[in-house]
């Protein structure tokens, strides 16, 4: 799991992915493809397909009944791969201290990065617990 800084004010997504640097990091580095929502359409291509994100609608208006059939199952097939990224980033906002901030933002990255820190651990446990019952 990867969790940036904060930075102040907003910023979407691929822009903060640009700024630091995971396209050139994930163009560069072993081939692992990884499962991206809408905000990250174009970066596939900057990366030779190891993001990949659901496909772009090609047809506003009058498409083919086969085009949006097959539109409909592809989105679904991506959905259900990219639950479990869904899942991981619902169990962030779970925690107290994520969910009801009223701190100093200065100390936000330092939070997010314990409590994914720890929530990997618990899962790793869980993991290894299952394993030898």
């Amino acid at each position: 799991m990867f969790c940036s800084s904060v930075r102040p004010g907003s910023c979407a997504d691929i822009t903060q992915a640009r700024h630091l640097g995971l396209v050139e990091s994930l163009a560069g580095g072993p081939f692992m493809e990884i499962l991206a929502d809408v905000g990250f359409q174009g970066m596939g291509a900057q990366t030779g397909g190891l993001v990949v994100t659901p496909l772009h609608r090609k047809f506003k208006k009058n498409a083919p009944a086969w085009y949006e059939e097959r539109l409909e199952q592809q989105r679904k097939a991506h959905s259900s791969q990219r639950i479990r990224v869904e899942h991981g980033i619902a169990h962030l906002k779970n925690w107290r201290a994520l969910a009801r901030h009223l701190g100093r933002r200065e100390r936000m990255s330092d939070i997010v990065q314990a409590v994914a820190g720890l929530l990997s651990h618990q899962q790793t446990t869980t993991l290894d617990h299952g394993l030898r019952a």
